[in-house]
């Protein structure tokens, strides 16, 4: 799924991101089609940079499977090979909507137990 984990810090975060690669994808995918690569390198640009390109076919396979996407060829910008291009579909949209929804709420609650709870001082047995 991810790239070289060193630390374990960026474990956390493999383990955080695998929940949300799916609404990861769909959102970059509502904003313009993308085709492969170029996940990757928005997902970076946005601080997740664990991400390879190997998790992310299969995962596009997943959503197109489920009806979430869709996928056409077209040529490369560059004059190379025809690349393919993901699309949202109306059941996509509506996916994202609803797990945006619940990312808020479940993130929310999360960020207010991470916040609001201090140490006592005492040690853990």
């Amino acid at each position: 799924m991810t790239k070289g984990l060193p630390a374990t810090g960026d474990q956390r975060r493999s383990q955080l991101l695998r929940g949300v690669l799916d609404l990861c994808l769909l959102s970059l995918i509502a904003e313009r089609p993308r085709y492969g690569f170029e996940f990757v390198a928005a997902l970076a640009d946005n601080g997740l940079d664990l991400v390879s390109e190997g998790s992310i076919y299969p995962l596009l396979t997943r959503l197109e499977r489920e009806g979430l996407i869709s996928s056409y060829r077209a040529p490369s910008a560059s004059g190379g090979a025809p690349r393919k291009y993901y699309r949202l579909t109306e059941a996509g949209s509506a996916e994202l909507t609803s797990g945006r929804a619940i990312w808020h709420a479940f993130s929310g609650r999360v960020g207010r137990i991470l916040t609001a709870t201090e140490p006592t001082g005492g040690s853990a047995l």
